[in-house]
């Protein structure tokens, strides 16, 4: 057998004041064919997998390049067309083949594209034919559009979020292809649109228990695979909201009726979900009249895995306001700031403002008088078992004694790696500010005494009722209380 493999993926702001180009993803991870690294990355674990399982088995692996950019705004017209024509010019180049394996995120959106998957998969098919089977991962904050149901024969989501399964999601894409292409099995799936946007947590209820479920089902009887589609509140495209994708070995009406009776149960869960969102004040609050140690705050709107640039000053500000003096601050993302540190040396006393840089709703720059703890050169950290890179960092020292990490590469806040790696024990300190919507759960609750969710309204594009939506046609709930009355009447 030879199967071609190849990951192109970002996720999209389309309200961001960010642009995305080819130098975000070569800034994030850019690996021409052959050269992807042992680690998987978030998107690309099908490479590792496929690896694996050709190395066991004795077929060939021809493999495409493998890219990702750090979320952002939109993507540059001539970039993704650039890297899509790369990817399709290899697939030719490689022909014949048995099957196309593309790791993918779901919720990229170019000019001129509100469908960079589709569009991608369409041309695949295009290239191979209707014979050859096209098996793709996504990550759950994507859009599931007809044009990728219909030219793709598999469709695998991670279950997690946070995405602690990724590399799961990408071995069973890579075996489902394979059980395909020997006969084993015959797959059919179906969708159904569950018409609402909601943050989903696999973290806490009701969800745990909903996923748990799910897992137990895969391998049952004929059920092969099942995922679930969050959507992506920040991306205005036409099938922005929640789905479900059901799997089964040739049986279209089991995949249709457990598509259908999981969806109206996601859809029963609205409103339920997401954790307690506090504002700053009272989050300070909770943190100040609290005993535990360390206290994760967490922005979850200011965050870089949103698409958004990770600047805001606002709650660094109220603390600072508060008079809190044992913090760390992981991170503000200040390129011009850290290349002045760098440019100062550790040790060195200055004058310094940073943050609050890229927009009106991030709260102002910050000016203080800040000492330089360590310049690091290519930090990273950790998620899961990919490394993250971000870029040149700076640890600064405020005038009250908190710390706070400056960065060069956008990133959110996976794990305390980002903070141990700078030289800050996190476990030290006794108020960690993260800035992440609930990716850092799974490594920081290892650590946390307490865990709060603060709400700092900014440049993301949270309450879907107010986003403006241009291109959402359909009704989805929360801006329609009944969608499924709505569509029948």
């Amino acid at each position: 057998m030879r199967i071609f493999c190849a990951s192109i993926a970002t996720e999209t702001n389309t309200f961001s004041p960010l642009r995305t180009d080819f130098s975000d993803f070569k800034e994030s991870f850019y690996a021409p064919p052959g050269q992807h690294p042992v680690t998987p990355t978030l998107c690309s674990a099908v490479f590792t997998e496929a690896r694996l399982r050709a190395a066991k088995e004795g077929w060939e692996l021809i493999e495409g390049t493998a890219t990702w950019a750090e979320p952002g705004g939109l993507v540059n017209r001539e970039t993704y067309e650039q890297l899509r024509d790369e990817v399709l010019g290899q697939l030719r180049a490689a022909m014949p083949v048995d099957a196309v394996i593309l790791g993918l995120h779901g919720a990229m959106v170019a000019q001129g594209y509100l469908d960079c998957e589709g569009d991608l998969i369409s041309r695949v098919r295009d290239i191979v034919g209707p014979d050859v089977i096209i098996g793709t991962s996504y990550d759950p904050h994507s859009h599931l559009t007809e044009q990728r149901i219909t030219n793709a024969d598999i469709i695998v989501a991670f279950k997690e979020f946070p995405h602690t399964d990724f590399v799961d999601a990408g071995r069973s894409v890579v075996d489902l292809v394979l059980r395909t292409l020997r006969g084993e099995i015959t797959p059919t799936k179906a969708v159904f649109d569950c018409h609402m946007i909601e943050v989903l947590p696999t973290s806490r209820e009701p969800m745990r228990s909903f996923i748990d479920r799910a897992k137990a089902m895969e391998g049952a009887g004929d059920v092969l695979s099942v995922s679930f589609i969050h959507g992506f509140m920040a991306g205005d495209v036409p099938d922005l909201g929640a789905k479900v994708i059901v799997t089964t070995n040739n049986d279209p009406a089991k995949a249709n009726e457990l598509a259908q009776k999981l969806g109206h149960e996601l859809f029963g869960f609205r409103g339920t979900t997401r954790p307690s969102f506090v504002t700053a004040d009272v989050a300070l609050d909770q943190a100040l009249a609290s005993d535990a140690r360390p206290i994760v705050l967490t922005d979850v709107w200011d965050n870089p895995g949103g698409g958004v640039p990770g600047d805001s000053t606002i709650l660094l500000r109220a603390a600072m306001e508060r008079g809190l003096r044992d913090f760390a601050v992981g991170t503000i993302w200040d390129p011009m700031a850290v290349r002045i540190c760098i440019s100062a040396g550790e040790g060195a006393t200055l004058p310094l403002r940073f943050g609050g840089k890229t927009g009106a709703h991030a709260g102002a720059p910050i000016d203080a008088e800040v000492r330089v703890k360590k310049i690091r050169r290519d930090s990273w950290q950790y998620f899961g078992d990919s490394i993250v890179p971000l870029g040149d960092c700076a640890v600064i020292e405020l005038p009250g004694g908190g710390e706070v990490i400056l960065n060069s590469n956008r990133s959110q806040s996976f794990d305390p790696s980002l903070f141990s790696n700078m030289g800050i024990d996190p476990t030290s300190k006794k108020y960690l500010f993260i800035k992440s919507t609930n990716h850092f759960y799974d490594a920081f609750a290892k650590i946390a005494g307490e865990i709060i969710y603060v709400d700092v309204h900014g440049p993301y594009p949270s309450d879907p009722k107010t986003n403006g939506y241009r291109h959402l046609t359909r009704p989805i709930w929360p801006i329609v209380d009944d969608p499924f009355a709505a569509i029948a009447s």
